[in-house]
């Protein structure tokens, strides 16, 4: 072998020795920082069965195995996802304080507003069968409640007045099945649909009853949505005050004729044709008929002060 071949055998072992070097030194770097990923990276724990469960102060027999798996079925889709869980939270800040002084005029459960939470996730929602609200009531039942509904206004929009309908219709179901929670579960099925099937299951309570999904997944939605809001930190939902919505405060006027136009009307009191249908989604036209000079409270939302 000539010098110069020996000088290049010698660099090219140097090269490969120094690369196998390399190649060993980034694969333990890798290893260590593969490890200190995994050790803060995202993890999904199971959830520990709060203890007490109860809807309205009646107990949840968890010490049956299928109960204990449909409430924990619930509190778990209901904590991990996450995003619909934070909008619950800060809704609830927001409406809460509306349904709660009506549920106590009608001693109504506080349970109850989670009802409403698992119906329209607090808005103004408009189901498939053409259920509408807050409360989520079909138009008869709305009139046979005493709601108005007519093209010019659906008082099912409107939070308080559905409130008082939905906490009627409540008290009659207690009345009839001698359970807040068959009343929860009646609000879905309906009263007649729940009383058919206690009459042919020959039980007298709901979690001996065998129900279709939604209605079966109806009660333990609720209170797992109670659980979440209730102990929001616990269910991993971080937040500050300062994130959490509000209503802006308003005052009341009173409309007892009819109204051309209300993008006119909003404009008198210094606010958008928006603004107004924020605050009063029950009217449902851009005009009021009101032949009947019926009086209606219209809310108006007082200007904004400074950083307000």
């Amino acid at each position: 072998m000539t010098v110069p071949q020996k000088i290049l055998t010698i660099i090219g072992i140097a090269t490969l020795s120094s690369f196998f070097i390399y190649a060993i030194q980034s694969e333990t770097s890798h290893t260590v920082s593969a490890e200190t990923v995994t050790e803060n990276d995202y993890n999904v724990y199971a959830l520990d069965m709060p203890s007490g469960l109860n809807f309205s102060g009646e107990p949840v027999p968890l010490d049956q195995p299928d109960v204990y798996e449909r409430m924990d079925r619930e509190l778990l889709v209901n904590t991990y996802w996450q995003s619909n869980g934070l909008l619950l939270v800060k809704r609830a800040n927001k409406y809460f304080p509306i349904i709660e002084p009506i549920l106590r005029q009608y001693n109504v459960p506080d349970d109850f507003k989670y009802l409403a939470v698992i119906e329209s996730g607090l808005t103004q929602a408009v189901s498939s069968a053409r259920a509408v609200g807050f409360w989520q009531i079909l138009k008869n039942t709305a009139k046979e409640l005493g709601l108005e509904v007519n093209s010019n206004v659906d008082e099912r929009y409107h939070i308080e007045k559905a409130t008082h309908a939905a906490c009627k219709y409540l008290l009659k179901s207690k009345e009839k099945f001698g359970s807040w929670t068959l009343a929860a579960a009646a609000y879905n099925a309906g009263n007649g649909g729940i009383n058919k099937r206690l009459n042919e299951q020959k039980v007298n309570n709901y979690y001996d009853l065998l129900l279709g999904q939604e209605t079966g997944r109806y009660v333990f939605r609720i209170i797992a949505i109670k659980q979440i809001l209730t102990h929001t930190k616990d269910h991993g939902f971080n937040y500050k005050p300062k994130h959490l919505y509000n209503l802006r405060p308003t005052y009341k006027v009173e409309v007892d004729s009819a109204v051309a136009s209300f993008p006119n009307f909003a404009r008198r009191f210094g606010i958008t044709y928006k603004e107004l249908k924020l605050y009063n989604p029950w009217l449902r036209e851009q005009h009021l008929n009101n032949a009947s000079r019926k009086k209606y409270i219209v809310k108006i939302p007082k200007q904004k002060v400074g950083n307000e």
